[in-house]
């Protein structure tokens, strides 16, 4: 795993240079009337839920006996696990019953490289105008992930179904990293359809996604939020925002609650309802921005458990799980829906929306 854990000069200088231009100001962002408050005991369950949703062994998820799936997320009732492997996307969907909520866990698309990965996010573009949402501007390529692939559909499908079955429970989304963005996306999309008051949302490492005016709109939609960050973490700050660029310009959307350590001690720090907050995460030297605080929230850990090719890895796992779903070795107390995009499939699933 370390191997993965160290950047190289040329990555670094990259990243220096351009964030060193978003430090400047700030574009207008209309603050929200947030009341969500937030609970160290929750996010400890949640960034739980956020690990284990990077397992690569689907029978363990399915049946919930992985080595992540016990501590506070014990007597999770999974109902949906969904697998695509061709964008190295998984989730899943079910109920925590000592939390009263649909719960649903998002991993993002990291590949064997976390530089590539990282600079990527260096050059994300604003370049897609969200639906019904005057000036607001998101990258198309995260924005596609959630809405464009079989996640949104078959989380909706899932989330209907759950609350045909416990009643109108509200829903929690999470994610880590990529993961926290697209469940973003997820968790305004169901607050639009279920109402503000029936979703909450808690990130850990993610990047920004929208400019200022999304996330304006965001903190109006889905006032329940929380992005947790972690000490010098660099994720957060990617991609960075301009300035002098203000068509290209990013903006975190509130609240951000800093994870760190302070006098030998870990604070939370709740930021204000900026979303940037400078007295939080954005107060790090950019010399001191780490890759290794990106994989560590709260104590638990954010790795794959495999950092083989993505594909390659959901490939072989979905292989052994279809073989173990046929021959009846799984065995739960009620139905989970498994819905799987395998390569040779090619469905555009932006028809659905």
């Amino acid at each position: 795993m370390g191997r993965w854990r160290c950047t190289s000069v040329g990555v670094v200088a990259l990243i220096l240079l351009l964030i060193a231009a978003s430090h400047g100001r700030e574009l207008p962002f209309k603050k929200s009337e947030q009341s969500f408050v937030y609970n160290h005991t929750l996010a400890k369950t949640l960034v739980e839920y956020a690990s284990a949703v990077y397992m690569t062994d689907l029978t363990a998820l399915y049946t919930w006996t992985c080595s992540r799936c016990n501590d506070l997320t014990q007597g999770f009732e999974m109902r949906s696990l969904i697998v695509d492997v061709e964008n190295c996307l998984q989730a899943f969907v079910g109920v925590a019953h000592n939390l009263d909520s649909i719960v649903i866990a998002i991993r993002g698309t990291q590949e064997n490289s976390v530089q590539n990965w990282i600079k990527d996010m260096i050059w994300k573009q604003l370049d897609l105008s969200y639906p019904n949402m005057p000036n607001a501007k998101v990258h198309s390529g995260i924005f596609s992930l959630y809405n464009n692939t079989i996640l949104r559909l078959a989380i909706t499908s899932a989330v209907h179904k759950a609350r045909k079955t416990y009643g109108d429970i509200n829903v929690i989304v999470t994610g880590h990293s990529m993961g926290g963005a697209m469940a973003s996306f997820c968790a305004l999309d169901l607050a639009m359809k279920l109402g503000s008051d029936s979703v909450q949302l808690m990130t850990f490492g993610q990047p920004r996604v929208g400019n200022a005016a999304f996330a304006s709109y965001f903190a109006k939609y889905v006032p329940n939020t929380i992005r947790v960050t972690h000490g010098h973490d660099i994720v957060p700050h990617l991609p960075p925002y301009f300035s002098f660029l203000s068509h290209l310009t990013y903006h975190h959307f509130p609240i951000e609650v800093w994870v760190h350590d302070s006098e030998g001690n870990t604070t939370e720090k709740i930021c204000d309802n900026s979303g940037e907050d400078p007295d939080c995460c954005r107060c790090v030297s950019m010399f001191s921005f780490s890759i290794q605080d990106h994989f560590t929230y709260l104590g638990v850990d954010m790795e794959a458990d495999d950092w083989s090719t993505c594909r390659i890895i959901a490939a072989q796992s979905v292989k052994q799980f279809q073989k173990e779903l046929s021959s009846n070795i799984i065995m739960t107390k009620h139905n989970v829906d498994v819905s799987i995009v395998e390569p040779s499939v090619q469905t555009d699933w932006s028809s659905s929306r």
